[in-house]
């Protein structure tokens, strides 16, 4: 699952739980390159036969939906906001909140009432205005379809009414307070359109073309496990794209996307989110080819399955029953080397973790105590182990409660490097324990997660500025209702201290104490032991620079370019034979002003305090 960014994402590669996506803010102009996928030659600013400017873009990632109210792939919801506004946008220099579809907006004195102003020059690209009707549909349907609030329920669990008493007002009743009004990130679609709609659990918007939609690019072809093609909007209020075109194009081998750059097949490359070190190495000094190293807004972690279960209590999947003993979860993390894992596998391209939240975002990190922390310590493991009751028979081997040796199914994104290096590092430390590890690489780890059929699994989201998403994804809540449905959960984990937790976090406007709530919810995850984050990977990316005169990189200082938290950087991208390298800056300087004229509400300084850390990235 990956950000609304899951794994994939690396929100991951799991269906429908959440991909979470975000990012810092700021404009950076640097070089990149774009050609189409037809074409292996270099040109700069590839024009098709009819003159258009097509900028390529290869991903790892496969496309889950492209129904907003389902994608949590890192690359979906990344397409989703270059297509729907939301009501309001972070801006790419500093991630403070700026208008998006909302022009403005303010509370009630008891922050039950919110009151947003619909700007009147947005246009849906078939021609129809875009109104506060269209935002109070979306969220009505997201309350009352179970299949609409798969992705982004979350966001309106809370709400009690939504209005538009005008075209321009738009108008929320909330239960109780909620902290994340002016951080809704939740694509808006048109009416006319969606409301054809039978069934949202089903319908993956695929199959009409061009999709209607409000943002920067219009997505005008999709097929599956190959490209996504999107057009300019030249109607978009904020400005049209310097590029006429833009396509994602897929590649399951990443060496492959890689050689497509140095041929200029391609313009830029990403990787599964991120370039192995060895794929950043072989293109640094390259002609024309830019490496971005930045600190991310991702963590990649080892998720535990804690005893799959639905909201009705059936078990979902066929976990290893030794992993419901808090004891032996532990063991196994201190026998994880992290610092190895950075210096070996990532190769100093990423910083080791602990909490949910990427030192991106300072507000909410947070670290372990001395004496809280799971450090790497392999004896102290093994008496874990013994005090646990799972001791070695005479080959050495752990046998569990039913007298067989313990091994534990581990998943792994098959597209994914670190995964399979970082699992045979595990065979290596868990063998020492005394336990078997079989590694099950697959293409789609989406359908054996969502199925609880596995014992542990490699994880990884992508964070936004306002962390409450990544956060629900670990709710009671977010479980699925049967062993038949699929829930916005990632890791079936359902602990009613951490929601009491989340309860407080989600009515708290006070920005440093809403911190102190976010990091006491991280150490609660840390001490149940079901998720492991071993590293925050840095964000590495390159393009040609002979096809990208200037792009926003999120944020300005050390930001990422793909998977932004906003369009920022597909949107600002300007061709390099344009003449125009983006109102005179350099290439390595500052790009774009974001135009704010909006308007906050006094007291709420907690969302311009909302930002992710600089050091990992995948929600959204």
């Amino acid at each position: 699952m990956e950000t609304n960014d899951q794994y994939d994402g690396h929100h991951r590669s799991f269906g429908r739980t959440r991909l979470v996506m975000a990012a810092g803010a700021v404009a950076l102009t640097i070089g990149a390159g774009l050609t189409t996928p037809l074409n292996p030659a270099p040109q700069q600013a590839h024009a098709a036969d009819d003159g258009r400017k097509v900028l390529t873009v290869a991903v790892a990632q496969s496309v889950d939906s492209l129904s907003p109210f389902l994608a949590v792939r890192l690359l979906s919801t990344s397409l989703h906001r270059l297509t729907y506004e939301y009501l309001t946008n972070y801006d790419p220099e500093d991630n403070r909140v700026v208008p998006g579809l909302a022009t403005a907006w303010k509370s009630s004195p008891d922050k039950l009432t919110w009151t947003y102003t619909i700007r009147s020059n947005s246009t849906w690209s078939d021609g129809e205005r875009a109104t506060a009707e269209d935002a109070a549909w979306t969220f009505n349907t997201m309350m009352t379809d179970p299949g609409a609030a798969t992705a982004n329920g979350s966001f309106v669990a809370n709400f009690e009414k939504v209005t538009a008493p005008s075209p321009t007002e738009l108008v929320i009743r909330l239960k109780k307070p909620q902290a994340t009004m002016t951080a809704l990130d939740v694509p808006i679609v048109p009416k006319h359109v969606w409301e054809k709609v039978d069934d949202f659990s089903e319908f993956n918007n695929d199959q009409d073309f061009p999709v209607v939609g409000n943002g920067p690019f219009v997505l005008t072809d999709y097929k599956a496990d190959s490209h996504v093609r999107l057009r300019a909007n030249k109607d978009f209020w904020r400005g049209a794209p310097k590029f006429d075109e833009l396509v994602f194009r897929y590649y399951k081998d990443q060496d492959a996307a890689v050689s497509a750059l140095r041929k200029g097949e391609v313009s830029f490359v990403a990787g599964s989110p991120s370039l192995t070190p060895a794929q950043a190495a072989s293109l640094k000094g390259e002609e024309n080819i830019r490496v971005n190293d930045a600190p991310g807004r991702r963590f990649y972690a080892l998720a535990t399955n804690p005893g799959a279960r639905a909201k009705n209590g059936e078990t979902v999947g066929d976990g290893h029953p030794s992993l419901l003993d808090q004891r032996v979860r532990h063991a196994l993390f201190m026998a994880v080397d992290r610092r190895t894992v950075i210096d070996k596998v990532f190769q100093g391209h990423a910083v080791e973790g602990a909490g949910y939240i990427p030192p991106r975002f300072a507000p909410y990190f947070w670290e372990p105590s001395p004496e809280q922390e799971l450090a790497y310590d392999p004896a102290e493991a093994a008496r874990l182990l013994d005090r646990a009751g799972y001791e070695r028979n005479g080959d050495g081997k752990r046998v569990g409660k039913d007298g067989r040796p313990i091994e534990y199914r581990v998943l792994c994104h098959a597209t994914d490097p670190n995964d399979k290096a970082i699992g045979q590092y595990l065979q290596e430390w868990w063998g020492d324990l005394g336990i078997g590890v079989r590694l099950n690489c697959l293409d789609n780890v989406t359908d054996p997660w969502l199925a609880g059929e596995y014992d542990l699994a490699f994880d990884g989201w992508s964070v936004n500025p306002d962390p409450d998403f990544v956060l629900s994804i670990h709710t009671c809540a977010a479980l699925p209702a049967t062993p038949k449905d699929t829930g916005a959960t990632d890791n079936f984990i359902c602990d009613r201290t951490y929601d009491e937790l989340y309860a407080r976090q989600l009515a708290e406007y006070d920005p440093q104490k809403r911190a102190g709530i976010v990091k006491q919810m991280q150490s609660r995850l840390y001490d149940l032991g079901y998720m492991n984050v071993m590293a925050y990977p840095n964000a590495v990316e390159a393009y040609r620079t002979d096809h990208i005169a200037s792009i926003t990189t999120m944020p300005a200082k050390a930001g990422n370019i793909y998977g932004q938290d906003g369009y920022w950087s597909w949107w600002s991208a300007v061709p390099a034979d344009s003449g125009d390298t983006g109102g005179g800056a350099s290439s390595t300087g500052v790009v774009v002003g974001i135009v704010a004229g909006f308007v906050v509400l006094a007291g709420l300084a907690v969302f311009a305090a909302l930002r992710r850390r600089a050091t990992a990235e995948d929600r959204e």
